[in-house]
């Protein structure tokens, strides 16, 4: 099974060659895949991110949405390209490190991307809809034992961060739930609202914490390194006893692999740059988001430490995509 490894992550960000025509990137516009569907909050922080940086280097930075397989699809659009800076991506690293410890995927992680920047930790809520009557997660677990195989617990997808907390929560409470697998999370939350099932994993974002706040969706439980400041009373999965499933998403902009070192440099700058405009930061912080940015040596740490710790995960629980 490929997954990625300390060393060919920091190979990743050393690339040592460069074309003269990195010199003048970017000039033409400037791709941004989005692996997932439009309206979630990594469509919307993508956006707010391609739009500033698109005012500093003076050319285009056009979204594209490429939904499907947690990721995978447009993370292998982006492994197909040339590593000349005309194609990023904005993604959370599961299509990197879950996608690849559950199966076969179509792309190399090791060596078709380069890790540019870390932009974000995401928090990621559990959810009740009003197609279930508990009030927290300790009646959310008794009902799950009470009625086993009946709750619907909806993800962002199969290989998802949400699919692997499902999946950590029945292995250590002892209960099983019926898993729906969604592409992405703007429909996940539209069929929320209209209790097409009893509970779901989804990205904080300032629409969520409105609809929390409406009571249209009852909040169980956050992952998260600590409570959240809109949703003080609501515990992490580390205070409830679930420390493995505390699970929260980290999103960074990424290039093809071979991304030569200069470019790399230049286009971290532009993504760290772009992450200190007030709109942006004022973006990801009304979801609870929290802004990270740094090196790309460092982000490639990051991606290898998390790695390892969900290798780990999916061998104790013992879970796949298929």
């Amino acid at each position: 099974m490929t997954h990625f490894s300390r060393r060919a992550l920091l190979a990743a960000a050393a690339a040592t060659v460069l074309p003269a025509r990195a010199q003048q990137w970017p000039g033409r516009p400037v791709r941004m895949i989005v692996p997932y569907p439009s309206g979630g909050i990594s469509d919307l922080i993508a956006r707010a991110m391609a739009e500033r940086m698109a005012a500093s280097i003076g050319q285009p930075v056009v979204v594209e949405n490429r939904a499907g397989a947690s990721g995978t699809i447009g993370m292998e659009a982006l492994a197909k390209a040339p590593p000349d800076g005309l194609t990023l991506a904005f993604s959370a690293i599961s299509p990197l490190v879950l996608s690849p410890a559950l199966g076969k995927v179509p792309y190399d992680p090791a060596r078709d991307f380069t890790p540019v920047a870390s932009v974000m930790v995401s928090p990621v809520l559990l959810l009740a809809t009003n197609a279930i009557t508990v009030r927290d997660f300790r009646e959310f677990l008794q009902r799950a034992r009470d009625w086993p195989d009946t709750i619907r617990w909806a993800t962002s997808g199969l290989a998802s961060l949400g699919h692997l907390m499902l999946e950590e929560v029945q292995a250590t409470a002892k209960v099983r739930f019926v898993h729906i697998p969604y592409k992405g999370g703007s429909q996940q939350i539209n069929d929320a609202l209209g209790a097409q099932f009893e509970v779901l994993s989804v990205n904080a974002s300032p629409a969520l914490i409105d609809y929390i706040k409406a009571a249209r969706l009852r909040p169980l439980a956050v992952a998260a390194p600590r409570r959240l400041e809109s949703l003080p009373q609501v515990p992490t999965f580390a205070e409830l006893g679930f420390p493995r499933a505390n699970l929260a998403s980290h999103f960074g902009i990424f290039a093809p692999g071979n991304l030569p070192v200069r470019l790399l440099d230049r286009i971290n700058s532009e993504v760290n740059t772009a992450m200190e405009e007030p709109g942006v930061r004022a973006r990801m912080l009304a979801g609870e988001n929290v802004p990270t940015g740094g090196t790309a040596r460092d982000f490639a740490r990051q991606i290898a430490t998390e790695a390892d710790s969900t290798m780990a995960i999916v061998r104790a629980v013992g879970i796949r995509a298929e």
